[in-house]
Protein backbone atom coordinates (compact mmCIF):
# COMPACT_ATOMS: atom_id res chain seq x y z
CA UNK A 1 0.00 0.00 0.00
CA UNK A 2 1.05 3.17 -0.97
CA UNK A 3 1.18 6.60 1.63
CA UNK A 4 2.19 9.92 1.13
CA UNK A 5 3.36 12.29 3.92
CA UNK A 6 2.00 16.24 2.92
CA UNK A 7 4.02 19.47 3.57
CA UNK A 8 2.70 22.88 3.85
CA UNK A 9 5.19 25.15 2.50
CA UNK A 10 3.62 28.85 2.86
CA UNK A 11 5.57 31.69 3.54
CA UNK A 12 6.25 35.66 3.29
CA UNK A 13 9.01 34.67 0.74
CA UNK A 14 10.30 31.30 -0.81
CA UNK A 15 12.68 30.68 -3.13
CA UNK A 16 13.29 27.34 -5.38
CA UNK A 17 16.90 27.31 -7.53
CA UNK A 18 16.45 24.57 -10.34
CA UNK A 19 18.67 27.37 -13.41
CA UNK A 20 20.87 29.64 -10.73
CA UNK A 21 23.90 31.12 -12.82
CA UNK A 22 26.90 32.68 -11.89
CA UNK A 23 25.59 36.19 -9.80
CA UNK A 24 21.92 35.65 -10.87
CA UNK A 25 20.09 33.39 -8.58
CA UNK A 26 16.88 32.09 -9.95
CA UNK A 27 13.88 30.45 -8.13
CA UNK A 28 11.23 27.97 -10.05
CA UNK A 29 7.59 28.70 -9.81
CA UNK A 30 7.12 25.48 -7.91
CA UNK A 31 9.19 23.79 -4.72
CA UNK A 32 11.76 21.73 -6.57
CA UNK A 33 12.96 17.93 -5.81
CA UNK A 34 16.17 18.86 -4.71
CA UNK A 35 14.66 21.54 -2.12
CA UNK A 36 12.31 18.84 -0.45
CA UNK A 37 14.75 16.35 -0.10
CA UNK A 38 17.19 18.78 1.18
CA UNK A 39 14.27 19.51 3.98
CA UNK A 40 14.44 15.91 4.82
CA UNK A 41 17.96 15.71 5.01
CA UNK A 42 18.36 18.29 7.33
CA UNK A 43 15.38 17.48 9.61
CA UNK A 44 17.20 14.36 9.99
CA UNK A 45 20.62 15.91 10.82
CA UNK A 46 22.38 15.00 7.46
CA UNK A 47 25.22 16.61 6.72
CA UNK A 48 25.30 17.94 2.66
CA UNK A 49 28.43 15.05 2.52
CA UNK A 50 26.28 12.49 3.35
CA UNK A 51 24.38 10.06 0.99
CA UNK A 52 20.69 11.08 -0.05
CA UNK A 53 20.56 8.19 -2.56
CA UNK A 54 16.88 7.09 -0.66
CA UNK A 55 15.55 10.11 -0.54
CA UNK A 56 16.14 11.16 -4.01
CA UNK A 57 14.40 8.24 -4.95
CA UNK A 58 10.99 9.23 -3.34
CA UNK A 59 8.28 10.18 -4.99
CA UNK A 60 6.86 13.86 -5.47
CA UNK A 61 3.70 15.60 -6.25
CA UNK A 62 3.10 19.30 -5.63
CA UNK A 63 -0.22 21.32 -5.60
CA UNK A 64 -0.02 25.06 -5.99
CA UNK A 65 -2.72 26.77 -3.61
CA UNK A 66 -1.13 30.48 -4.08
CA UNK A 67 1.13 30.65 -6.54
CA UNK A 68 2.47 34.24 -5.19
CA UNK A 69 4.59 36.94 -7.03
CA UNK A 70 7.97 36.71 -8.71
CA UNK A 71 9.96 39.47 -6.17
CA UNK A 72 13.76 40.45 -7.23
CA UNK A 73 16.38 41.34 -4.89
CA UNK A 74 19.57 43.03 -5.43
CA UNK A 75 22.33 42.47 -3.35
CA UNK A 76 25.82 43.19 -2.67
CA UNK A 77 28.69 41.77 -1.05
CA UNK A 78 32.17 43.08 -0.21
CA UNK A 79 35.12 41.08 1.33
CA UNK A 80 35.29 43.93 3.86
CA UNK A 81 37.38 42.49 6.44
CA UNK A 82 40.17 40.81 4.07
CA UNK A 83 39.79 43.32 1.18
CA UNK A 84 38.61 46.33 1.72
CA UNK A 85 39.53 48.00 -1.35
CA UNK A 86 38.02 45.54 -4.00
CA UNK A 87 34.67 46.71 -5.55
CA UNK A 88 31.27 45.15 -4.66
CA UNK A 89 29.61 42.88 -6.19
CA UNK A 90 26.44 42.76 -7.09
CA UNK A 91 23.66 39.63 -6.72
CA UNK A 92 20.46 39.51 -8.24
CA UNK A 93 18.16 36.67 -6.02
CA UNK A 94 14.33 36.23 -6.74
CA UNK A 95 11.86 35.14 -4.64
CA UNK A 96 8.52 33.55 -4.52
CA UNK A 97 5.96 36.13 -2.44
CA UNK A 98 3.31 34.79 -0.79
CA UNK A 99 2.72 31.61 -2.05
CA UNK A 100 1.66 28.62 -0.76
CA UNK A 101 1.91 25.01 -1.94
CA UNK A 102 1.15 21.58 -0.42
CA UNK A 103 3.78 18.30 -1.20
CA UNK A 104 3.28 14.99 -0.86
CA UNK A 105 6.21 12.28 -0.73
CA UNK A 106 4.95 9.56 -1.35
CA UNK A 107 6.64 5.97 -0.26
CA UNK A 108 5.12 2.30 0.52
CA UNK A 109 6.62 2.23 3.90
CA UNK A 110 4.45 3.98 6.04
CA UNK A 111 6.81 3.98 9.65
CA UNK A 112 9.97 5.37 7.09
CA UNK A 113 6.94 8.48 6.47
CA UNK A 114 5.97 8.63 10.21
CA UNK A 115 10.09 8.77 11.03
CA UNK A 116 10.13 11.81 8.31
CA UNK A 117 7.12 13.77 9.81
CA UNK A 118 8.89 13.13 13.60
CA UNK A 119 12.24 14.11 12.26
CA UNK A 120 10.63 17.51 10.42
CA UNK A 121 8.51 18.49 13.62
CA UNK A 122 11.93 18.45 15.34
CA UNK A 123 14.67 18.99 12.97
CA UNK A 124 18.65 18.55 13.97
CA UNK A 125 19.42 21.89 11.68
CA UNK A 126 17.35 24.71 10.76
CA UNK A 127 14.28 24.43 7.86
CA UNK A 128 14.65 26.83 5.29
CA UNK A 129 12.54 26.85 1.87
CA UNK A 130 15.14 27.03 -0.32
CA UNK A 131 17.03 29.51 0.89
CA UNK A 132 18.70 30.65 4.80
CA UNK A 133 15.99 33.50 4.50
CA UNK A 134 13.22 31.67 3.99
CA UNK A 135 12.08 29.59 7.13
CA UNK A 136 9.35 26.81 7.22
CA UNK A 137 6.03 27.06 7.69
CA UNK A 138 4.98 26.51 11.90
CA UNK A 139 2.45 23.90 10.32
CA UNK A 140 4.72 22.49 7.76
CA UNK A 141 3.91 18.85 8.66
CA UNK A 142 -0.08 18.33 7.94
CA UNK A 143 0.08 14.64 8.56
CA UNK A 144 0.31 11.01 6.59
CA UNK A 145 -2.36 9.73 4.13
CA UNK A 146 -2.79 6.05 2.69
CA UNK A 147 -2.98 6.86 -0.87
CA UNK A 148 -0.96 7.98 -3.71
CA UNK A 149 0.94 11.27 -4.00
CA UNK A 150 -1.66 12.54 -6.04
CA UNK A 151 -4.99 10.91 -4.79
CA UNK A 152 -3.55 12.43 -1.29
CA UNK A 153 -3.40 16.13 -2.69
CA UNK A 154 -7.09 15.54 -4.35
CA UNK A 155 -8.48 14.38 -0.73
CA UNK A 156 -6.91 16.95 1.07
CA UNK A 157 -9.58 19.76 1.25
CA UNK A 158 -8.01 22.65 2.86
CA UNK A 159 -7.10 25.57 0.92
CA UNK A 160 -4.22 27.26 2.12
CA UNK A 161 -4.56 30.69 0.18
CA UNK A 162 -4.85 33.57 2.51
CA UNK A 163 -7.77 35.45 3.31
CA UNK A 164 -7.72 38.27 0.72
CA UNK A 165 -6.79 36.03 -2.35
CA UNK A 166 -9.57 33.61 -0.79
CA UNK A 167 -12.29 36.40 -0.54
CA UNK A 168 -10.51 37.76 -4.82
CA UNK A 169 -11.27 34.40 -6.21
CA UNK A 170 -14.50 32.69 -7.38
CA UNK A 171 -16.35 30.53 -5.25
CA UNK A 172 -15.15 27.57 -6.99
CA UNK A 173 -11.04 26.89 -7.26
CA UNK A 174 -8.72 25.28 -9.20
CA UNK A 175 -5.67 24.57 -8.42
CA UNK A 176 -2.40 22.88 -10.36
CA UNK A 177 -0.75 19.69 -9.35
CA UNK A 178 2.31 18.40 -10.67
CA UNK A 179 3.43 14.59 -10.02
CA UNK A 180 6.72 12.68 -11.11
CA UNK A 181 5.79 10.95 -14.41
CA UNK A 182 5.43 7.39 -14.48
CA UNK A 183 7.75 6.39 -17.55
CA UNK A 184 7.18 7.67 -20.58
CA UNK A 185 3.75 9.32 -20.08
CA UNK A 186 2.74 11.74 -22.51
CA UNK A 187 3.07 15.87 -21.99
CA UNK A 188 5.87 15.07 -19.37
CA UNK A 189 8.54 17.61 -19.11
CA UNK A 190 11.65 17.47 -17.83
CA UNK A 191 13.43 18.89 -14.61
CA UNK A 192 16.76 18.72 -13.20
CA UNK A 193 16.47 18.87 -9.86
CA UNK A 194 17.04 15.34 -8.52
CA UNK A 195 19.74 15.68 -5.97
CA UNK A 196 22.51 13.23 -6.13
CA UNK A 197 25.26 15.24 -4.15
CA UNK A 198 24.69 18.17 -1.92
CA UNK A 199 28.65 18.32 -1.30
CA UNK A 200 29.15 21.94 -2.18
CA UNK A 201 32.82 20.94 -3.74
CA UNK A 202 30.76 19.02 -6.13
CA UNK A 203 26.99 19.32 -6.48
CA UNK A 204 25.17 17.10 -8.92
CA UNK A 205 21.41 16.82 -10.28
CA UNK A 206 19.73 14.33 -12.47
CA UNK A 207 16.96 14.36 -14.76
CA UNK A 208 13.20 13.45 -13.56
CA UNK A 209 10.14 13.80 -15.48
CA UNK A 210 7.07 16.08 -14.00
CA UNK A 211 3.17 15.66 -15.27
CA UNK A 212 0.81 18.32 -14.65
CA UNK A 213 -2.26 17.27 -13.74
CA UNK A 214 -6.14 17.68 -14.06
CA UNK A 215 -6.44 20.41 -11.83
CA UNK A 216 -7.93 20.13 -8.25
CA UNK A 217 -11.44 21.94 -8.10
CA UNK A 218 -12.30 23.31 -4.48
CA UNK A 219 -14.93 25.31 -2.95
CA UNK A 220 -14.09 28.65 -1.65
CA UNK A 221 -17.11 29.97 0.86
CA UNK A 222 -15.48 32.83 1.23
CA UNK A 223 -15.42 33.72 -3.08
CA UNK A 224 -16.89 36.14 -5.01
CA UNK A 225 -19.98 35.00 -7.38
CA UNK A 226 -18.98 35.06 -11.29
CA UNK A 227 -20.61 37.93 -13.10
CA UNK A 228 -22.95 36.18 -16.12
CA UNK A 229 -19.69 36.61 -19.40
CA UNK A 230 -17.00 36.64 -17.62
CA UNK A 231 -13.72 36.58 -19.44
CA UNK A 232 -12.30 32.61 -17.97
CA UNK A 233 -9.24 33.06 -19.67
CA UNK A 234 -8.49 36.57 -18.24
CA UNK A 235 -9.60 35.31 -14.64
CA UNK A 236 -7.59 32.30 -15.01
CA UNK A 237 -3.99 34.79 -15.76
CA UNK A 238 -4.80 37.38 -12.95
CA UNK A 239 -5.51 34.81 -10.36
CA UNK A 240 -3.17 32.74 -11.23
Amino acid sequence: MTHSLLLLLKGPIQSWGDESRYKTRATATTPTKSGIVGLIAAAQGRRRTDDIEDLAKLRLAVRVDQSGSLLRDYQTAQPWQTRPQDPAQLVTRYFLSDAAFVAAVEHDDRPLLESMAESLRKPTYPLFMGRRSCPVHPGLVIGIDDSDAETALRSHKTWYANDIHKQQAPKEVSLALYRDANGAEPGAVPRQDVPLSFDPKHRRYGWRDVVRCTDVVLDNPHGVEESVGTDEFFEAVVRA
